[in-house]
């Protein structure tokens, strides 16, 4: 097998990531994922670790020399800090205008005196930016406006997370708990997204308080609404008014009216929007203010949590974050009471004996104000909450993955990630090597995480997008899995070819909504969430963060899912689909963002840019 990681011995020098500047660190984290998305977006092959990437952008005509930290199986390449090749001039070009050039390609430049080098000279994030996107800009035959905007949320990102570093480097104290912990990690964001801490609209002062990363916290802001505009639904017969009513409690509510929540940015938001403005015109809708004790935003920023309450809120939130607007759609809303319906109807309780190690967090209610018309954008999702009150310690999946930097002075963390920590304790726990002790650690979260999903998407043909950031997993002692959850209702599909035994458990599944999709459909979303994006990139990170080889991981996956397709017949189109197919159908996050694409609004088969990306898995042999 290849070396995919790092030459023995190969001097690759500090890791940009941990430079003493956190707004050169944010940078470097920029340019990384930035590259890293183009590259798989792109097709571009990645020569080993210590190699050179040479990178050409006719569309600007820009070289880029990219050094190669680590080249990955699954795409989690580690890249240095990028380098223009400076091309030395034709033979009588004009640097300046009316001023000649000699046609030596060495002479010195006719403004500066300095010689003209072909040697590399160090970019920074605002050329990467412009040159990377600028070039899909063209090939797409895009509008050239496109190309600024995705520029300039690239850049904004960037610097926020600067600012995200430079807060955690100067922190002390103890750690928050688990969930928490994991929720407030993702400081560099997500991996293969270009601009994936951009919140353009919103000023520093205010994500102060937004921000996981700035370990956040708000009151919420309220409104008083006639009970003739309240709209919502429940799955459990408690209306969405009792469930509010707790929450709001010590609120000076008006006789008669029905709390309803906001996010203090979203709060100010709504008011300018005709429909809000007409309720509160005619007296139907009152602002009331913030009120009530603080809640911590969670790693999607508009999800929030309290340790002492018995639900979480999913709060629309109408700034735009990496490609999307958060704003609750109703027709999602509802799709979380049905689901949750769906799995009182039977499929929840088979999960519950055959997983009791496996939980669905349901978003089982809703509420907003304003009726017979659009979204108002006070729409919020009740969500269960099993971590509150010190119970459960639940980690987001893509908090533990998330790299750290160093403490500032250019020397690594200890840990690179939480999941770094997690298998030194296993490795310790077991007296084992870290790659055994990451061998361990997959397979068990293949047991409590990914084989309860499959096992339910082959039983019901109910099938999740299980991304990183919508799972979530609890650590034993030693460091293993022992539990996990999956969280978002805008993530359910129906196969077709079980609506119709799904519908006999619940008659009204798909009435007015977007569930039932070709099986065909669903396997390739779930191979996407779940394959690539979920378990691929769970063998990535191992591998990024130098715990394990990615191919020996690779062969831990493949046996494990070769044997749920031995034992789970209805399973086999999925399973055939990842261990057999020889490129898989992955969304790509760059092009959606250089395409201004908002993924959550329009037909869910357009609102992301998809590319046919390589399969590994069938690839690596046993």
């Amino acid at each position: 097998m290849t070396d995919l990681g790092r030459p023995h011995g190969a001097p690759l020098g500090p890791d940009p990531l941990d430079h003493s500047d956190p707004f050169h660190a944010g940078a470097a984290a920029a340019m990384e994922t930035l590259l890293r998305a183009y590259v798989r977006e792109t097709a571009i092959p990645v020569p080993a670790a210590g190699g050179e990437l040479v990178l050409g952008f006719p569309a600007s005509g820009v070289r880029l020399s990219v050094p190669v930290r680590y080249r990955s199986a699954t795409g989690w390449h580690r890249f240095g800090e990028p380098r223009v090749i400076a091309e030395p001039p034709p033979a009588g070009a004009a640097l300046v205008a009316s001023e000649p050039v000699s046609a030596d390609p060495v002479a010195g430049d006719p403004v500066s005196g300095d010689p003209i080098s072909a040697d590399p000279i160090s970019a920074d994030a605002a050329l990467v930016a412009a040159v990377a996107i600028r070039e899909a800009v063209v090939r797409r035959r895009l509008p050239h406006h496109l190309g600024s905007d995705a520029v300039a949320r690239v850049l904004d990102s960037a610097r926020r997370t600067g600012t995200f570093l430079a807060r955690r480097r100067a922190e002390g104290g103890a750690a928050p708990a688990p969930f928490l912990e994991a929720e407030q990690a993702l400081l560099l964001g997500h991996p293969f997204h270009p601009a994936p801490k951009s919140r353009q609209e919103a000023s520093d002062g205010e994500l102060e308080a937004y921000s996981p990363e700035l370990r956040g916290a708000f009151r919420l802001h309220w409104f008083a609404a006639d009970p003739a505009v309240v709209v919502g639904d429940s799955a459990d017969g408690r209306s969405p008014a009792e469930l509010l009513r707790g929450l709001a409690a010590g609120l000076e509510l008006p006789d008669g009216m029905v709390p309803v929540p906001a996010h203090p940015w979203q709060a100010r938001e709504v008011l300018r929007r005709p429909e809000v403005a007409a309720l509160v015109e005619a007296g139907l809708l009152r602002p009331l203010g913030a009120a009530g004790p603080a809640w911590q935003p969670t790693s999607s920023v508009r999800t929030v949590h309290r340790p002492d309450a018995g639900v979480m809120l999913k709060l629309s939130l109408g700034m735009r974050i990496t490609n999307s607007r958060r704003n609750n759609l109703r027709g999602e809303l509802r799709l979380g009471v049905r689901a949750a319906r769906l799995l009182a109807a039977g499929p929840g309780e088979w999960l519950r004996a055959e997983h009791p190690e496996f939980m669905i967090l349901r978003d089982f209610a809703w509420v907003s104000a304003g009726v017979g018309g659009p979204e108002t954008g006070l729409e919020t999702a009740i969500r269960d909450n099993p971590f509150r009150g010190g119970l459960g310690d639940g980690q987001c999946v893509a908090g533990l993955l998330a790299e750290r930097t160093g403490p500032g002075d250019g020397t690594p963390p200890r840990h690179r990630a939480l999941l770094s920590a997690a298998t030194a304790r296993l490795a310790r726990a077991h007296g084992v090597s870290i790659a055994e002790a990451s061998a361990r650690w997959l397979a068990r979260y293949l047991d409590v995480l990914a084989v309860p999903l499959i096992r339910l998407h082959a039983r019901y043909g109910i099938a999740l997008e299980p991304h990183h950031q919508n799972t979530l997993v609890a650590l034993d002692g030693d460091g293993l899995p022992r539990a996990g959850w999956y969280r978002d209702s805008q993530g359910y599909y129906v196969a077709a070819s079980r609506a119709e035994e799904l519908e006999r458990l619940l008659p009204e599944l798909a009435d007015g909504l977007e569930l039932v999709f070709d099986d065909e459909f669903v396997d390739e979303r779930v191979a996407y969430y779940l394959g690539i994006n979920n378990l691929l990139g769970l063998v990535g990170a191992f591998g990024a963060l130098g715990l394990a080889d990615e191919g020996d991981l690779l062969r831990v996956l493949r046996a494990a899912l070769e044997r749920l397709r031995a034992a789970e017949p209805g399973a086999k189109g999925l399973l055939d689909l990842l261990l057999d197919a020889p490129a898989l159908r992955c969304k790509g996050n760059f092009l959606t963002c250089v395409d201004g694409r908002d993924e959550l609004v329009g037909d869910v088969h357009t609102q992301s840019v998809y590319i046919d990306l390589p399969n590994p898995l069938s690839e690596v042999q046993r």
